[in-house]
């Protein structure tokens, strides 16, 4: 894939993703054209809670997704404070370290369409063995079968753009739902609960705001450092610049 067509992919995700932000701004009935977004930012939220109570040494018991945007993930842990902070934590950072990872791979086309592959298996193993609810069935089934399409059907640019659109996505999810981590609570379909934020409070020590502004930090670090590898993949890609003709003699 050439820095050209790598940059046709980026601006091509860019301009969807401004027109999915803010139509909905212009035209409040066009809200809904948001409604699968959040799903997804949701989703890799509560994978993300899942996948560090896996690392951590504890257990992932089941993962619902609900239709008002809302999910939750039952996971196991050994009591212990570090363990229920850091599961805690991994619902926060899901997005945006999948978000990198898009990044990453959305530099070349070859490794944005094996990045579609991945996701695809990652949520096909994510039916059986978490997804309790029928919503979620239906909504991760479906979300897996697009991406399987594309990574099947779609050109190098159609797959590189998919990509670079979802890490966008992912990236302005961290910031358009960040008043969340400086909640105490969280309203979802379960009914009112403790937020990731409060939970690591409970768990360790200082306000749940201060771990908020942390979490919120380390999400920016780690969306500038995906920013970053693509930018300069496009840099490296890019032809040189003459320096400029003589004159004729």
């Amino acid at each position: 894939m050439t820095h050209r067509h790598a940059l046709q992919a980026l601006l091509a995700a860019t301009g969807l993703s401004l027109v999915l932000l803010l139509l909905p701004v212009w035209i409040p009935s066009l809200a809904w054209l948001a409604w699968p977004l959040i799903l997804v930012s949701t989703l890799f939220h509560e994978l993300g809670h899942g996948i560090a109570a896996l690392l951590a040494g504890g257990g992932f018991d089941a993962l619902r997704i609900y239709a008002d945007g809302s999910g939750v993930a039952t996971t196991r842990s050994d009591g212990s404070r570090t363990m229920v902070a850091a599961i805690a934590a991994g619902g926060p950072l899901g997005p945006p370290l999948v978000a990198l990872a898009l990044f990453f791979a959305a530099r070349r086309a070859g490794s944005a369409r094996v990045a579609l592959w991945i996701m695809t298996g990652m949520l096909a193993l994510a039916l059986p063995l978490w997804v309790r609810n029928a919503f979620g069935v239906a909504f991760v089934g479906l979300f897996a079968a697009l991406l399987a399409v594309v990574a099947v059907r779609g050109s190098a640019r159609v797959a590189q753009a998919v990509t670079c659109f979802l890490a966008i996505q992912l990236c302005l999810s961290a910031f358009s739902r960040a008043d969340y981590l400086f909640t105490a609570q969280a309203r979802t379909g379960l009914g009112l609960m403790p937020s990731d934020t409060a939970q690591i409070a409970n768990a360790l020590w200082l306000p749940h705001w201060v771990w908020g502004g942390a979490l919120a930090a380390l999400s920016l670090a780690i969306l500038a450092l995906g920013v970053v590898l693509f930018a300069s993949a496009l840099r490296a890609g890019a032809p040189p610049v003459p320096s400029g003709a003589g004159a004729p003699e």
